[in-house]
């Protein structure tokens, strides 16, 4: 890449940089900024001349970024943000504001977030934005330092294990955590599945065909994981990443799924539906949401989380 005279850089051209890789439309970004887009054309312009790096190719109905700029964005956004939080650390004025927030969770748990938290933005905050993301992974911490997701909730156990041991070793932590709620895990079947009205004893339950949930696609989940310690394994016939489409499908077959014990009723297939206990133990299941250090401090993002926290509570209490 072409060395920088950071003397000469004009920091107007990483703000374009920054609102293009989030946007990842030159449009909205325009939109954002309230540039026209010829503006922000030329501000890429420069920018790649500067950097010797396209940044950008255009890709269907936007862009996608380089491998160069991917590198580059997490440190010009986490500098522009610390700088805004420097310039401008007012409070945040829900009522006034204007923001777009970015959230990564999977549909049970926008079951849980999302009526809430639509409840008070029409309530506090009419004109802020928020995008739902499917969330396709258990470690969403590429997304965060990305800056493409404000935050990120989930089943993230073996990303909290990873920073509760890294956190003892640095001083200041890349990541954050918040718990919000526990959750239990049933077997869902069709109402006139031959499990359904008996004890579901382990045996059966390998015995059977399963459908599992996976964000990322890969067919071996915490449930697998738990009958493989104690040496048993069960047959995986369809895998899907949403849990949704996981109801659908058992309600209407003799697949057998894990559902979470909250997200039957958002289904809609809940009267068709049986339930049973997992006939094993598996480790609990605590939904988190997580960010990155750069938005620890920004009122805005302060008050996403906040209000997040305030939505769950608003669901009541909850036994999945």
């Amino acid at each position: 890449m072409t060395k920088v005279n950071f003397r000469t850089l004009d920091l107007n051209l990483l703000r374009v940089f920054d609102e293009v890789m989030a946007e990842r439309s030159l449009t909205r970004a325009a939109h954002n900024l309230a540039l026209t887009q010829p503006a922000v054309s030329n501000a890429l312009r420069r920018l790649r001349e500067l950097l010797g790096d396209d940044l950008v190719r255009r890709s269907g109905y936007g862009v996608e970024p380089t491998p160069y700029a991917l590198q580059l964005w997490p440190a010009v956004r986490e500098a522009l943000q610390r700088l805004r939080a420097s310039l401008a650390p007012g409070p945040f004025d829900p009522a006034q504001a204007q923001d777009a927030f970015v959230l990564a969770m999977a549909d049970a748990t926008a079951s849980q977030v999302m009526p809430g938290l639509v409840a008070i933005l029409d309530r506090e905050a009419p004109g802020v934005t928020l995008r739902v993301l499917p969330l396709t992974t258990r470690d969403p911490r590429p997304l965060l330092e990305q800056g493409g997701v404000d935050l990120a909730i989930g089943y993230f156990p073996g990303v909290l294990a990873e920073l509760g041991a890294t956190h003892l070793q640095e001083q200041v932590p890349r990541f954050l955590s918040q718990r919000l709620y526990d959750g239990r895990y049933v077997v869902a079947m069709r109402r006139g599945h031959p499990l359904a009205h008996a004890r579901l004893t382990l045996d059966a339950y390998c015995e059977a065909r399963h459908l599992l949930v996976s964000f990322s696609g890969r067919p071996f989940g915490f449930v697998d994981e738990a009958l493989a310690a104690v040496g048993r394994r069960r047959r995986i016939v369809l895998t899907v990443n949403q849990f949704f489409t996981a109801g659908q499908v058992v309600a209407a077959s003799d697949l057998l799924t894990v559902l979470p014990q909250h997200f039957l009723g958002a289904t809609g297939h809940a009267e068709a539906l049986a339930t049973q206990p997992l006939p094993l133990q598996v480790p609990p299941v605590h939904v988190d949401m997580l960010w990155t250090r750069a938005h620890d401090g920004v009122p805005a993002q302060r008050w996403l989380r906040a209000a997040v926290q305030r939505a769950v509570a608003a669901a009541g209490p909850r036994d999945g």
